[in-house]
């Protein structure tokens, strides 16, 4: 019996030993991406470059007769290689594939004003769309609560890995998703028309301020979790992510943004063509519809040209997947920010609103959208073109780690 418990007591002791090396190779790995064509964003792109990644950040960049590639590097080739793509705005991991009650936590419907909702409490790291957007080079997701309520929720940036919230967890909390036109009413009796629906959201954000108020000078106890995240808007801590598709909605969004003085992005904008000048003159960004949303109701209008208009009035821009009522759910951004870059914005520019402009728009530009030293190791290996459709993904790395091949 004694020793039967030392066999397997050295038998534990080598497995713990095993896992602790499998662990420390995963932490330490070494891989240098050489790219016909490296995009950093950061600057020209880089013709014969090489990328080096180490313990899941990037080590350096530079050209390949600049850059030396150290032993034991695992090398990996692709005609061209970017950043990571990031999502400006998703509903992915909350809203599933099988567009079933069991996966739909998207949009809570028991109330109109319910900004104290997490998308953290909410999303699936196995959801199998986050998978299926991995494999299109889309390495960071925003995603969280939809629109169709007056304040439906709060979002948050993942990574498009891991199997728990956790693992995958960037920021928990980023945006609050705000909707202004008439999707309100199709989802609730009260509010009906836009009048309501801005006369709610004005009541909240005044009451917000004054709780707000109540305590910087320390008179609650922070227990109020809807007053508590609405006073952190009013306090710049978080920002509206405001949903609204026609000029006049765009243009009470902005007018509201000015009354209180929170922190806003443009969610939709489909007529945003129509009032460029009021949303340069805001400081606005526009996270735009998805190119090829279907243009019907409150997006009849939308144009694949937006994007271009908006890029070339020196608007900050982001694309979208959005969110669809049907299955799957989601679109690739890769496709939409495809079709805006052959109608006006240009492959490079297109590319930055995937990469380096998200970031900004989300406040994660210190990690990623850009192939810089010390940022995270998110680098998507392309066949060719990004965007052109035949295009194959080749490998995705995020957080220096090999998430995704084509030969899996």
């Amino acid at each position: 019996m004694k020793i039967m418990k030392q066999q397997m007591k050295s038998m534990l002791s080598l497995l713990v030993l095993t896992v602790m090396i499998g662990m420390s190779a995963e932490v330490d790995a070494q891989i240098a991406v050489k790219g016909e064509t490296v995009y950093t964003m950061n600057g020209a792109a880089i013709t014969n470059g090489v990328v080096l990644i180490r313990d899941g950040k990037i080590e350096n960049v530079g050209t390949a007769n600049r850059v030396r590639i150290p032993n034991g590097y695992e090398v990996y080739e692709a005609k061209v290689v970017t950043p990571g793509l990031i999502d400006a705005r998703s509903v992915v991991g909350l809203a599933g594939y099988y567009n079933q009650n069991h996966d739909q936590d998207q949009l809570e419907t028991s109330n109109a004003v319910q900004p104290e909702l997490r998308a953290f409490d909410s999303y699936n790291a196995r959801e199998f769309l986050v998978g299926y957007l991995q494999s299109h080079g889309i390495t960071t997701l925003h995603t969280g609560h939809g629109p169709g309520a007056v304040v439906s929720g709060q979002t948050m940036i993942v990574k498009t890995t891991g199997t728990t919230v956790d693992q995958a967890l960037v920021d928990e909390t980023t945006m609050l998703s705000i909707t202004l036109g008439s999707g309100v009413r199709s989802n609730f009796s009260s509010p009906g028309t836009r009048s309501k629906t801005v006369s709610v959201l004005r009541q909240e954000l005044i009451k917000a301020q004054d709780y707000a108020q109540k305590r910087a000078d320390g008179e609650t106890n922070g227990t109020d979790l809807k007053s508590e995240i609405l006073a952190d808007l009013i306090d710049g801590e978080v920002t509206a992510m405001v949903y609204a598709q026609t000029a006049h909605d765009i243009m009470t969004a902005l007018r509201i943004q000015r009354e209180f003085g929170f922190k806003m992005a443009l969610e939709g904008a489909a007529e945003a063509y129509l009032v460029i000048d009021e949303i340069k003159e805001s400081g606005v960004p526009v996270i735009i519809h998805p190119t090829m949303v279907r243009p019907s109701g409150e997006a009849k209008n939308s144009s694949f040209e937006t994007a271009g208009k908006l890029h070339e009035a020196g608007i900050p821009i982001a694309f979208q997947s959005g969110f669809e009522g049907y299955v799957p759910k989601s679109r690739v951004i890769r496709y939409e920010a495809a079709i805006a870059a052959a109608n006006g914005l240009g492959m490079e520019n297109a590319l930055h609103a995937v990469t380096r402009g998200a970031a900004e728009i989300l406040g994660v530009s210190d990690r990623v959208g850009t192939l810089e030293r010390g940022k995270d190791a998110d680098v998507v290996l392309f066949s060719g073109d990004p965007f052109e459709y035949l295009t194959d993904v080749e490998l995705v790395i995020i957080n220096g780690n090999v998430v995704h091949s084509k030969e899996d």
